[in-house]
């Protein structure tokens, strides 16, 4: 009996000092846009909150930032060249990485976060360079070209994939005809299963992985389908297909809880929930909303809604997480959306950052600022780590503390 005892605790000891991999990603946890921070400000001051600090010379692009304890790591573009950099939680370079060549058409820059696991960063650049890179010192583990290596087929504004691991496993989607979405050995590169998808190029879309007890699906979007496909076998569960007459401008990242999936695309599709069965095997179709279409400017599901910015009316809106009606729109432009500590954070083209407060009926605007330094576009979505919040703006990052008792 004694001997029972101690192989018990033994197991119960290794249970819970098993370590876990730290993965820091676009997004937040679960891709969900929602930050898991507390005790944050509810109001602004008049001319926003105080900057920390402002870091210029990153390189064009419109990728977020990804924090982690230590460092930050964002992805640029300087004269074609694809960088991944590194600086320190005070804004200085550590080091930068080339780690292939960078989209030059429209829209010039990165279009992608980094994944970090572990100490290894994972990047995909526009022209389709998929690398791993040790996140202590930028040393270059491996690299390849979905376009040379799996025959991919290139988007109109270049590939925008933020790539995701499960497991050993990390995928992207080339686009291909036969080699449409890859999983690669994330320590060697090496190719470990290749779906077709429905053969067609790829989407602006980051994947989500939704965990299940017997297996992980992968879902992404491609062109005109929203897919998911088992993490560890590559084996397609289901297709969903969009109306291809109404656009092809799917960027936004899906959102899954409770059994439900729920994602918004641009250019007429609109958001859509789908109810998941049979552990992600089958889907229903419970609403479809056409009044929210959003392109890239992600979408939150807080306090029972689905928030983001329409992109034809250029404002945000709300749509009941039960029913698929609109409950309220919020005149501020269109951008990007996250939130933290119950409050919506909204970002615009104009370069305003809004402080949104949302209630069963309505949003209300608390508090605003407008971005001052930075180049191009307001297109980079916000990231908000430890009480401070993260603005990429082209070739500048800015650090503003959002905390509601400095430490």
């Amino acid at each position: 009996m004694k001997n029972y005892v101690l192989i018990l605790m033994a197991l119960s000891l290794f249970s819970c000092t098993s370590k876990q991999k730290k993965v820091s990603e676009w997004r937040g946890e679960n891709r969900s846009g929602i930050y898991a921070e507390t005790n944050l400000l509810k109001e602004w001051p008049k001319d926003g909150p105080k900057l920390l600090w402002d870091a210029e010379g990153v390189g064009n692009g419109y990728g977020s930032p990804v924090v982690t304890d230590n460092n930050i790591y964002l992805n640029g573009e300087v004269d074609s060249i694809a960088y991944l950099i590194a600086m320190d939680l005070e804004g200085k370079m550590l080091w930068k990485t080339e780690f292939g060549k960078d989209w030059m058409k429209n829209f010039i820059g990165s279009r992608s976060a980094p994944t970090v696991v572990d100490s290894l960063v994972y990047v995909a650049s526009g022209l389709g360079d998929v690398a791993c890179i040790h996140a202590e010192t930028g040393k270059l583990k491996w690299k390849i070209n979905m376009l040379e290596k799996f025959e991919g087929k290139n988007t109109r504004f270049g590939y925008s994939q933020s790539l995701l691991v499960d497991g050993d496993l990390v995928f992207a989607a080339p686009g291909g005809k036969e080699k449409n979405i890859i999983a690669l050995d994330r320590f060697t590169g090496e190719t470990k299963w290749i779906n077709s998808g429905v053969g067609e190029m790829p989407a602006y879309c980051s994947p989500l992985l939704i965990e299940y007890p017997t297996r992980n699906v992968l879902v992404t979007f491609s062109e005109h389908a929203l897919l998911a496909v088992e993490s560890q076998t590559g084996k397609t569960l289901w297709t969903h297909q969009q109306d291809t007459t109404k656009g092809d401008v799917n960027g936004n990242t899906p959102i899954y809880e409770d059994g439900y999936l729920y994602y918004v695309t641009g250019c007429g599709n609109g958001t859509v929930k789908l109810k998941l069965e049979d552990e992600g095997t089958k889907i229903t179709e419970v609403w479809r909303n056409e009044e929210l279409d959003n392109i890239m400017g992600g979408v939150v599901k807080l306090n029972g809604k689905i928030i983001a910015s329409a992109h034809r009316k250029k404002s945000w809106k709300s749509v009941d997480a039960e029913t698929g009606k609109t409950r309220d729109t919020l005149k501020f432009g269109r951008g990007s959306s996250i939130a933290a500590d119950g409050m919506l954070y909204c970002y615009n083209e104009r370069g305003q950052v809004g402080l949104v407060e949302v209630s069963p009926e309505k949003m209300e605007l608390v508090s605003q600022f407008k971005i001052t330094k930075g180049t191009k576009e307001h297109f980079a979505q916000p990231v908000i780590n430890n009480g401070i919040l993260y603005i990429r703006h082209g070739d500048a990052l800015m650090a503003y503390d959002i905390k509601a008792i400095n430490n």
